[in-house]
């Protein structure tokens, strides 16, 4: 696993040893950000259920203002690849419970304008997410979350604010969906 393009390009990063772990691959992440496009230059990034921290390292990399990295297993990996990858001065890292992490978020009324998702598929940890960000302003009024689950995991929470405006299949293993604010969708149309 290596960072694609911008100024850590080629760096690759540590993963961690002995746990069960599925990292978004090469070719996803670069679909993902091709997708993304310019919209990831200047934005403020969060990345939860990081992991190696390959997203939010990648966004940074690519342009990002600044990314706050959330992972109850891999803290100390994220800052270790962050170090490795120069990007460390616009990274901030988590450990603890993801949730209760955007609780703490919520409550100090901290909002990101991009925001990865990448939960261990099968625990119905994406439903609890998209639901959170529904009800939330951590994902700012025009914000883009984008949500990596399991090609077979299809059912959506009812969602009052957001909106899936993107979804890609990637083999029989994993899909990304975008969303965005229903609102920031209205205004853009006029």
């Amino acid at each position: 696993m290596r960072i694609i393009t911008g100024s850590a390009r080629g760096c690759r990063l540590k993963t961690p040893k002995g746990q069960a772990t599925r990292p978004t691959s090469d070719r996803i992440k670069e679909s993902l950000f091709n997708i993304l496009g310019s919209k990831v230059y200047g934005r403020k990034v969060l990345d939860i259920f990081a992991g190696t921290g390959n997203l939010g390292l990648e966004a940074l990399s690519r342009g990002a203002a600044s990314a706050c990295f959330v992972d109850q297993a891999t803290a100390a990996l994220i800052r270790e690849n962050a170090v490795h990858t120069r990007l460390q001065d616009r990274a901030t890292v988590h450990g603890g419970d993801v949730f209760a992490q955007l609780a703490r978020f919520e409550q100090g009324g901290a909002s990101f304008n991009l925001i990865f998702c990448d939960p261990p598929y099968h625990k119905g940890l994406f439903e609890r997410a998209l639901t959170f960000f529904d009800e939330s302003a951590v994902l700012a009024h025009d914000g883009i979350l984008v949500v990596e689950h399991g090609a077979d995991e299809n059912t959506m929470p009812e969602l009052a604010k957001l909106s899936c405006v993107l979804n890609r299949r990637y083999g029989h293993t994993t899909q990304l969906s975008f969303f965005q604010r229903k609102a920031y969708l209205e205004e853009e149309d006029i």
